[in-house]
């Protein structure tokens, strides 16, 4: 005999409408009123009909998260953070990958077009802003990492100028003047912002920028070393070199060793990110540290609100970094 909602209720003492709510994970529902539903449930061996549920509903408690690679470390760490808030709110988060791809990105969404998911998260967009603002209006999304200028989407991203500003201007405290810069070439905000932080120091120490201490290409390990051995080749190069992303920084480091540099003595190196393989390397590389556990559970938590409300919230929310000093970086002999 199949156990119904009724007579979970029934055996609990409480209403339907009170084991819906329990259900469906509802802050309004007492503890032990929850506790009394649950203990039923157990008693019972009550199984909710999820499918039936979520069709009546046209909700599926599936967020869609579209992330650029699956290549990147720097990725899982904030995958995690969204599993983590996406559970506790009775969701599941479903990983897709984009390649950097608009085309793949919008068949993608075809998902959240035909409700197949409830709501999708995007990492690192090739969606303009016209586009996002217009699947806002109609759609529940949210960007993650990466801003996109003129959207008018909540979005969660680290301070990339801060934390880039705060990173040069330890390099100019530990006497540094002569500070190149290994950027990127695309149109990605983050690295346009860690440039602005970049310029900042250099401006509000007085050191001068120079043209050819700036090397722009891609976030592949082979530009850090490319820009290395492009600084290097200077009548006069650079005592420290900050990289936008940590996979940078290691190409650098790792053609500066085999060119026979002691790092953190003959040349500072350090990126951004912090992902498991900066610790790891030997030297290991300073770098900046983003809250990526925090910006996964922060971006979900607010999603999953903006579902729930009647009115979405399109604010940005930008979290904090951390300096992390390693071996990578020493004062200017």
């Amino acid at each position: 005999m199949n156990v119904t909602i009724k007579d979970v209720a029934k055996a609990a003492g409480v209403s339907v409408a009170t084991v819906s709510r329990v259900l469906n994970n509802s802050a309004t529902v007492s503890v032990s009123a929850t506790e009394q539903v649950n203990n039923a449930i157990k008693q019972l061996g009550y199984s909710p009909n999820f499918l039936g549920r979520n069709l009546r509903k046209c909700e599926t408690n599936v967020i869609l998260a579209i992330i650029p690679s699956t290549e990147h470390s720097f990725y899982s760490d904030i995958i995690r953070g969204m599993q983590s808030a996406a559970s506790e709110k009775g969701y599941d988060i479903l990983i897709s990958t984009s390649n950097s791809c608009f085309d793949i990105e919008m068949r993608k969404l075809n998902m959240l077009f035909n409700r197949t998911v409830d709501a999708a998260v995007l990492l690192g967009t090739q969606i303009d802003a016209d586009t996002l603002n217009e699947l806002n209006g109609k759609y529940y999304i949210a960007l993650c990492c990466e801003r996109v200028e003129g959207a008018n989407v909540l979005t969660v991203t680290v301070d990339d100028e801060g934390g880039a500003y705060a990173t040069v201007k330890n390099l100019i405290n530990l006497g540094h003047r002569k500070i190149a810069i290994v950027s990127t070439a695309g149109t990605a905000l983050s690295s346009k912002d860690r440039e602005k932080g970049y310029l900042k120091a250099l401006g509000e120490y007085n050191v001068p920028v120079r043209e050819e201490y700036i090397f722009r290409g891609t976030y592949d390990s082979d530009n850090g070393a490319m820009a290395f051995d492009g600084f290097m080749s200077l009548p006069e190069p650079p005592t420290a070199i900050f990289c936008i992303s940590d996979l940078l920084a290691v190409g650098a480091v790792k053609r500066a060793l085999t060119c026979g540099y002691k790092v953190g003595e003959d040349i500072s190196i350090c990126g951004f990110d912090n992902i498991s393989l900066s610790g790891l390397y030997n030297p290991g590389i300073t770098t900046v540290e983003q809250p990526c556990y925090e910006i996964g559970r922060t971006v979900v938590t607010e999603l999953i609100r903006n579902i729930n409300l009647s009115q979405k919230s399109d604010r940005r929310i930008t979290l904090d970094y951390k300096l992390i000093s390693r071996e990578s970086v020493g004062k200017i002999n």
